[in-house]
């Protein structure tokens, strides 16, 4: 990063030698993370230009951004357009895309999509030669980007104090029961990022109750209660095997509490330096309150 803001700083030096700030592009999607990365990247002295996704974005970026913009999903070249004539080459993106909104019906209409975006996409989309797994279509929006002369970097890289650490982050501990279901749950969870299907499994007494596909953790979660009544079971939430830090990140908060509580979960495990924890100290505080262990591990066994 370093490097990147020093010529960024170079690029926008005036004759008097004095360095404007430093600009960076924020593709915004929903959730808290971009408030974040927004505040962040604004206490590092980057002049921060929002690219707030149709639908998903927190209008309250507004207030935090140099500049706002809205953009459909598939207005991608005016995005680059807008970066560029912004004087931006470094961009990251941060938040959820609900991935459910491209199987709805004309979708793609809705977001307007733009030559740029056909370019990439109509292997995807038009002629189906390609997968639509996570990975292949955010390695498509990176690629789309650079080709326009714009790079990513990880939105950790800008707030690494949002990665947790590793250890028990709740008063409350797994039981030896709830260890054996997170070993049996990790190593299911990792085959399932592998394949890029999803990050999370819930898991009660070594069985499987359910898996994270297209629906998200929170939909995941309310299914296992469904399923098992009595309640009890464990939340693991885990990186790919070959996690690409730039996006699709995994990442818990109060939220996931509140939804592990309603449902009759007990435990969260996380993988350790690859999860967000966002809103940490009122995140472990409720989970204190509703009785929830949280535990970050890089185990393996």
């Amino acid at each position: 990063m370093a490097t990147a803001s020093l010529s960024q700083s170079g690029a926008d030096s005036g004759g008097g030698g004095t360095a404007k700030p430093k600009r960076i592009g924020l593709i915004a999607g929903w959730g808290t993370f971009p408030l974040r990365v927004a505040q962040a990247l604004k206490a590092q002295g980057y002049e921060v230009f929002c690219m707030a996704i149709k639908d998903h974005a927190d209008p309250k970026l507004a207030e935090i951004c140099d500049d706002y913009r809205v953009f459909g999903m598939g207005r991608m070249g005016a995005q680059v357009r807008y970066l560029r004539k912004s004087g931006v080459r470094e961009a990251t993106m941060a938040g959820k895309v609900f991935k459910t909104k491209i199987f709805e019906r004309f979708h793609l209409i809705k977001h307007c999509p733009d030559l740029t975006f056909w370019r990439h996409f109509y292997p995807i989309f038009l002629t189906k030669t390609k997968d639509r797994k996570d990975d292949t279509l955010l390695l498509t929006v990176t690629s789309l980007y650079a080709a326009g002369g714009i790079n990513f970097s990880p939105a950790t890289q800008y707030a690494p104090e949002l990665l947790v650490d590793e250890g028990t982050l709740t008063k409350l501990e797994p039981t030896k029961s709830q260890w054996k279901d997170i070993r049996f749950g990790w190593q299911a969870a990792k085959e399932m990022g592998r394949l890029d299907i999803g990050q999370s499994v819930i898991i009660k007494d070594q069985a499987v109750l359910a898996v994270e596909a297209i629906e998200g953790t929170d939909a995941c979660i309310k299914r296992a209660g469904e399923l098992c009544k009595a309640g009890g079971f464990t939340l693991v939430k885990v990186a790919k095997p070959e996690q690409d830090m730039r996006f699709d990140v995994p990442t818990i908060g109060i939220g996931t509490v509140e939804t592990l509580h309603a449902a009759g979960g007990k435990v969260i495990a996380v993988d350790a330096h690859k999860t967000i924890l966002l809103d940490p100290e009122e995140t472990i505080a409720r989970a204190n309150q509703l009785g929830i262990a949280i535990v970050a591990t890089g185990v393996e066994a």
